[in-house]
């Protein structure tokens, strides 16, 4: 009887040592995935942060182009008055 409890003990064990060295892999292989997102997102916010910047710049000058706009507008109606 305690041989046969010892069998199964023993097979118990063999069964969690597998089980062990299985979860050991997929958690590096989830850590590996995980640095590859983690990765990827400081790039996203780095381009997200470049666009930003480059059409807050493309507003500047579209305010700009509006304002020299309104200007001509203003110059070209002085002209025809002068006629």
């Amino acid at each position: 009887m305690e041989k046969e409890i010892l069998e199964i003990l023993k097979r118990l064990e063999g069964k969690v040592d597998e089980n062990q060295k299985e979860i050991k892999l997929e958690l590096k292989e989830i850590n590996r995935k995980l640095d590859g997102v983690v990765e990827q997102t400081a790039d996203l916010l780095e381009f997200r942060s470049d666009i930003t910047k480059k059409v807050d710049g493309i507003r500047d000058d579209l305010s700009t182009v509006e304002l020299v706009t309104a200007k001509n507008y203003k110059d070209i109606v002085n002209l025809k008055a002068v006629k």
